[in-house]
């Protein structure tokens, strides 16, 4: 459990005035010392992040914020980063004093309001101040739960863990409790299916990638079983079948490949495709993609990469989609790269955004980006479905979702 990705993590933040005890509570509820606490207004200076393993909750991440009304020099940076969490965070809490109710907590309220992210509400420092238990209506209808504790009261910290717990698992976004399947309900109990996986310079050594595997364990959860090969091998592990494959799934570089060589009957797709439905919006991506045959010189188009790595010499996002775009289009194209966390706030400037498979990121964290791209009239995809686009395959890798592929059948050719 200690080794889960970040991506895997249910993303807790915790928010609060300068002071309240965000970092205490962090303390407390870990039971270890991972966050510097202090009686000096702004000690957090930057967001800490602690992951644990929470049961029964499973893996987590707290995201320990600066203060809401951090008045330092340096505050305006602070509270920027500040205000990027809540792009990170599945669930939030708010720590507060007893009876101190300001604009901040207010305004908390409101930017969760309209993300939609529950909101635990902890009233700390319970043994310094006398506390109302009765919240008024316009607080607690805005709260998916109320917890008083006091950080300094050692003897209390197993029920209040066990309390912070039960409220946080009524507080869990759904699809975090059950998650969405990323193959598994498209294979029924005992089908086959055939991952072709090239092992190329992107292949980390002595590993296969992180979609890969989850994908791999997500068909074997579901009872169905997997036959792994390279792009070279592909057509004779079909010849070697005795029955024809329920599905086959390659990676995106290689999916002229697959469709030549797969069967006309048998449904095919790419992983990147399969993480586009698993961490973002298919249906939004399959109508970004259309975007590009409306680009025109000139036009700029972002590349958005969720983790930072060093690009190698054919890289898939800024060297061979760039190249694909401008063989497709003929026009004279600016496209940028973003990588990690470092995704433009403002993307009016460009007419597409192609983002990678985000298997790095939560969903709630791609849906984000996918919001804000929506809020800007600004089109988006991802880098599978923006190949198979460019290819000119975009239908057939949409064959195992006959939905998607319905309502955009204008958008598909």
């Amino acid at each position: 459990m200690e080794k889960t990705p970040k991506s895997l993590r249910l993303h807790i933040g915790l928010f609060g005035r300068t002071n309240v005890g965000k970092s205490s509570f962090l303390n407390y509820v870990s039971g270890q010392d991972v966050a510097i606490t202090s009686p000096v207004a702004g000690t957090t200076t930057d967001v800490v992040q602690k992951t644990m393993e929470l049961l029964p909750v499973g893996p987590v991440v707290f995201l320990d914020t600066a203060g809401l009304d951090d008045v330092s020099e340096l505050s305006q940076l602070r509270l920027k980063k500040t205000r990027k969490i809540y792009d990170l965070c599945d669930v939030i809490v708010l720590v507060t004093e007893p009876d101190s109710w300001t604009r901040y907590e207010d305004g908390l309220l409101g930017e969760a309001a309209s993300r939609n992210i529950p909101v635990i509400l902890v009233i700390n420092k319970i043994d310094l101040k006398e506390h109302t238990p009765i919240l008024p209506d316009e607080i607690r209808n805005k709260v998916k739960g109320v917890m008083a504790v006091s950080c300094a009261q050692a003897h209390e910290r197993d029920r209040s863990v066990h309390t912070f717990k039960k409220l946080l698992i009524e507080a869990c976004p759904e699809e975090f409790l059950n998650p969405s399947a990323i193959i598994g309900d498209l294979l029924s109990p005992g089908s086959l299916a055939v991952f072709i996986i090239p092992i190329d310079k992107e292949a980390p050594k002595g590993r296969i990638i992180l979609p890969q595997v989850q994908a791999l364990r997500d068909a074997l959860d579901n009872d169905s079983y997997c036959l792994v090969a390279k792009e070279n091998e592909y057509k004779k592990a079909l010849a070697d079948l005795k029955n024809d494959p329920d599905l086959v799934v390659c990676d995106s570089q290689v999916v002229l490949k697959m469709v030549t060589e797969t069967p006309a009957d048998v449904k095919c797709t790419t992983f990147s495709i399969l993480f586009a439905r698993y961490k973002g919006d298919l249906l939004e991506a399959v109508r970004g993609a259309a975007a590009i045959d409306k680009l025109v010189a000139g036009d700029k188009v972002l590349i958005a990469e969720a983790c930072s790595h060093h690009a190698i010499e054919d890289d898939i996002g800024r060297i061979k989609i760039p190249r694909w775009i401008k063989s497709y289009t003929g026009l004279d194209i600016t496209i940028d790269v973003a990588s990690g966390r470092d995704y433009p706030e403002n993307l009016k400037d460009y007419k597409l955004v192609i983002h990678c498979g985000a298997c790095m990121l939560t969903r709630r964290q791609m849906l984000s980006r996918v919001q804000r791209a929506r809020e800007q009239g600004v089109a988006i995809t991802n880098y599978g479905v923006a190949i198979a686009f460019l290819q000119g395959v975009l239908k057939r890798v949409l064959s195992p979702f006959p939905e998607i592929l319905e309502m955009t059948r204008a958008h598909v050719k």
